[in-house]
């Protein structure tokens, strides 16, 4: 949920992985991640480029926009420029929880430990409001929602859980510095990311567009899930050829990651 010290932001957390995983014997691995954990994977294979053999994510959040000085915009497509311009009028009006959780976070964190509607009504904006498909989404059981409350609420860490936020403020707006491990990139509706923005910090070598919805993916994904449109470039980390199978296999099967992991080692 979080931890109880500061200064945890995605690049401490890709370091503490990558000793997790050198105290545990790996010498070679994969990473997965969405969301933040998109941002956490890739650096993973900043931090230790030679032990991951490539990356895989899901809702890209660092690259959806431009930076604040605007110089990727000159040199994307059209289509990705007109992307990306739109992703910031639309972040605009919906970065209202992330920037309370990065300025003020204590104080959404009193309410939310003292009401359990409040913590329901403030996680229902992830399954509801940020819905792109408003009528087409696979529905969420209830009890996943409910359980993802509760753990919230029974072991009060609203406010540890938005500490990631504070402690990544001072780097919002910026771009990572470049990584050269091979990266697939499974981009559902509702995930915003631009490859030419992509490209500016990762070596992207698949790129998958998938019609269903990406918030929350392994409480809708369906089985069997086709991409609408899909591009790769050469490449040795077969494990990440179907990013979807390996999406899922990150919750439901972790010993499927490692067999992906292992073929391509």
């Amino acid at each position: 949920m979080g931890s109880t010290d500061t200064g945890w932001d995605a690049a401490r957390i890709a370091r503490a992985w990558a000793e997790l995983m050198r105290r545990l014997g790996y010498e070679r691995y994969g990473a997965q991640g969405g969301d933040y954990g998109s941002l956490i994977s890739p650096a993973l294979g900043r931090v230790v480029p030679d032990k991951v053999i490539g990356v895989h994510v899901n809702a890209l959040a660092d690259a959806a926009t431009a930076t604040g000085s605007g110089q990727e915009l000159t040199e994307l497509s059209e289509a990705d420029r007109a992307k990306a311009i739109a992703n910031q009028v639309w972040w605009y009006g919906r970065n209202g929880y992330a920037t309370q959780m990065a300025l003020r976070l204590q104080t959404i964190a009193y309410a939310l430990n003292d009401s359990p509607g409040g913590q329901l009504a403030w996680n229902l904006e992830w399954f509801v409001d940020w819905d792109p498909t408003a009528t087409d989404q696979a529905p969420v059981d209830r009890d996943v929602v409910l359980t993802n409350v509760t753990t919230y609420w029974l072991t009060g860490t609203a406010g540890s859980a938005a500490r990631i936020y504070r402690a990544s403020g001072a780097s919002w707006g910026s771009k990572p510095a470049p990584s050269g491990v091979p990266t697939a990139v499974a981009n559902f509706q509702g995930d915003r990311a631009v490859r030419g923005l992509a490209e500016w910090a990762n070596t992207i070598v698949r790129w998958n567009e998938y019609p269903v919805e990406g918030t929350s993916l392994h409480s809708r994904l369906p089985p069997n899930s086709s991409p609408i449109s899909e591009s790769s470039s050469a490449s040795s980390v077969d494990s990440f050829a179907e990013p979807v199978t390996l999406a899922r296999a990150s919750w439901d099967q972790p010993s499927a990651v490692s067999r992906a992991a292992a073929r391509s080692g």
